[in-house]
């Protein structure tokens, strides 16, 4: 249990091998907005990198849309990985800002990337790509697909409210995309863990525009349509939760702490990462950081790093990586995966 009454963070814990990611992509709007640019809102530059770590972020430009930014990266992914766009048979995209409620933003991923594939939306907001990924190693290694696409988009500049100082500041928008196949029966998932507390649902999220309360303009609430979010009580899980999914899964992969290669965390702020290498005694260096140039990119935030880091050399075959996202619902999805 956590800090606050009644949330938890326990979930079953399960192994999948057999399925190897071939190419990864990624892609961040050129538009870079520095902590300074955001004092005119009445944010103050000191405070959000003192609280959060975070110096700059990207911003869509007008007319870029969530999917826009996810044919990008999947075509970089797609190149990367050499597979034939007519064996991709799955799309997965996950998201949290949507072009539309209705229909899937990922048909309109398949329709500009030229796909035959069944595509679909994956709602579990920062936790959205390792819950798309999980899923969609399910198709590949029971055969009910040859190649999955796996990407996670967000234009979080669309949906936060810029008269929220204390969240405004932490968001920012990209994409990322990863190719997935069949592999040998050493490479994929050692352990995984997905899991959800819906009793933290009003901690973060965006109230207004479903069905449980509609967008009603004579109603004043169009400001409710943005998310809000309750950032104490989120930090205060969120440490809790990445320390003991963390071990979970080592310990389920029978695995030490000491032995993962890189840990990808899911980039919501420089405190909680900090918190993660004080409690759970890591290497510091191990921890891949991004999100002093890009803030908070939710969905995209653990692919947009793993590209960066296969880009660079810096992942070899057979080493270990541990992805965390954890956000909205609340939900997490912790993966230990062997390269």
């Amino acid at each position: 249990m956590s800090e606050r009454s009644g949330l938890k963070f326990r979930s079953p814990l399960r192994k999948l091998m057999g399925v190897q990611i071939v190419g990864t992509g990624s892609f961040v709007p050129d538009n870079v907005v520095a902590n300074k640019d955001l004092e005119s809102l009445g944010c103050d530059s000191d405070w959000i990198v003192q609280r959060t770590g975070i110096r700059e972020r990207r911003h869509a430009p007008a007319g870029m849309s969530t999917s826009d930014m996810a044919v990008v990266a999947a075509e970089r992914a797609l190149k990367e990985s050499g597979v034939d766009r007519d064996e991709i048979d799955l799309l997965l995209l996950a998201t949290l800002s949507p072009d539309r409620l209705m229909p899937a933003t990922a048909t309109t991923v398949q329709h500009q990337l030229g796909l035959s594939c069944g595509a679909m939306d994956l709602s579990a907001a920062c936790s959205g790509f390792v819950y798309a990924l999980v899923t969609a190693m399910q198709f590949v290694a029971t055969g009910g697909c040859r190649r999955a696409l796996v990407i996670g988009s967000d234009a979080n500049s669309r949906v936060i409210n810029p008269n929220d100082k204390k969240t405004y500041p932490l968001f920012g928008d990209a994409a990322g995309a990863v190719v997935l196949a069949p592999g040998s029966q050493e490479q994929g998932a050692l352990a995984y863990t997905l899991g959800s507390d819906g009793s933290g649902t009003d901690l973060l999220g965006r109230i207004v525009g479903g069905s449980s309360k509609p967008f009603d303009p004579a109603a004043g609430n169009d400001g409710e349509w943005l998310v809000s979010m309750d950032g104490r009580a989120v930090f205060k899980w969120a440490v809790r939760l990445v320390e003991q999914c963390s071990q979970d899964v080592i310990r389920a992969a029978d695995l030490s702490l000491d032995q993962v290669d890189w840990w990808f965390l899911h980039q919501a702020n420089v405190r909680i990462l900090d918190a993660a290498v004080d409690s759970l005694g890591i290497d510091r260096d191990k921890v891949v950081v991004h999100l002093d140039r890009y803030g908070n990119t939710s969905a995209g935030s653990i692919p947009l790093a793993l590209d960066e880091m296969l880009q660079a050399g810096k992942i070899n075959r057979g080493q270990l990586l541990l992805m965390s996202g954890f956000g909205a619902g609340l939900t997490w999805g912790t993966t230990v995966w062997r390269w």
